[in-house]
């Protein structure tokens, strides 16, 4: 141990920066969500869930309202066009905030019927957008009233030019983050179980993905322990590094953990950003944190 940092493997020890301990941004939230790089404003937003809202953090400056109430805001990405993605467990929908800030339903039912809450969410290069479906946010309903499941917990792909919505993985029984390896070959996809169920497998999934968006394999990438792997990214050379209940771990391709970094709090989901996409923000219960490291995340521009 070093500090911040648990080395568990030499490759983590050239990862981190000892010198650039773990900062704790901001705090006093209910729990954080969602975080999302947007380096053209030099500005990090995350949703602060059962506060209704999405927050904004920028240097220098300090945290501010971004949008409330949110529709219950969760995951958050950005598409190819700089515009902000958004899972909402409100509206059962994944929205986009167009450049004039108005709102756009960009799905929220399959096959005639509606989503169940939408949980994460990421873009391919293609533009293509790729969502989790969880039954979470209906399941632990916000304003006390439980909502009706109306689909399967699966796993989503919305074409860019047709607005066709697909299922691209069925057999979860909570998927929950997901993220896109440097090449876009492979897709790791988090399972953390079903809500209220304490003996629920809790485990990343990797399937290959091919050049039409369809996935094969689904084999156990990790099991993640203590805690879940709510959110991960990937860096350039392909290390996942997820969330879990003692900070986050550093996976390189092969399922190693190389070194964690210590958080005081349970942490739910991560980005990179930052000037060159080395610092790591962490989204951890009631607060925001980050850490310089040596390593560039893997970001829609």
């Amino acid at each position: 141990m070093s500090g911040d940092f648990e080395i568990l493997d030499p490759r983590f020890a050239t990862y981190v920066h000892h010198n650039a301990p773990v900062e704790r941004l901001a705090t006093g939230f209910r729990w954080v969500e969602g975080p999302v790089w947007f380096g053209d404003a030099g500005a990090l937003l995350f949703s602060d869930i059962p506060n209704n809202r999405i927050m904004r953090w920028i240097e220098g400056v300090g945290v501010s309202v971004y949008r409330a109430p949110s529709n219950y805001a969760n995951g958050n990405t950005r598409d190819r066009e700089g515009r902000l993605i958004t899972c909402s467990h409100g509206r059962r929908a994944i929205l986009r905030t167009e450049h004039d800030g108005a709102i756009t339903v960009l799905a929220d039912r399959y096959a005639g019927h509606r989503l169940n809450s939408p949980n994460d969410v990421i873009v391919k290069s293609d533009g293509s957008i790729w969502f989790t479906d969880p039954h979470y946010g209906i399941a632990f309903d916000y304003e006390g009233e439980r909502a009706a499941q109306e689909l399967p917990c699966n796993v989503y792909r919305l074409d860019p030019l047709s607005g066709e919505l697909t299922v691209v993985a069925d057999d979860f029984a909570g998927p929950n983050g997901l993220a896109f390896s440097p090449d876009e070959s492979r897709l790791y996809i988090a399972d953390t179980g079903a809500a209220y169920d304490a003996d629920a497998a809790r485990h990343i999934r990797v399937f290959d993905c091919d050049e039409r968006g369809r996935l094969s394999g689904g084999a156990v990438f990790h099991s993640v322990s203590p805690g879940a792997a709510d959110g991960f990214r990937c860096d350039e050379d392909g290390n996942v590094w997820t969330s879990a209940a003692d900070g986050v771990h550093c996976l390189a391709p092969d399922g190693t953990v190389l070194g964690k970094i210590r958080i005081p709090e349970t942490v739910s989901n991560i980005t990179f950003g930052g000037r060159l996409r080395g610092r790591l923000f962490i989204c951890a219960s009631t607060s925001v944190y980050s850490v310089y490291l040596n390593r560039r995340g893997v970001q829609v521009p």
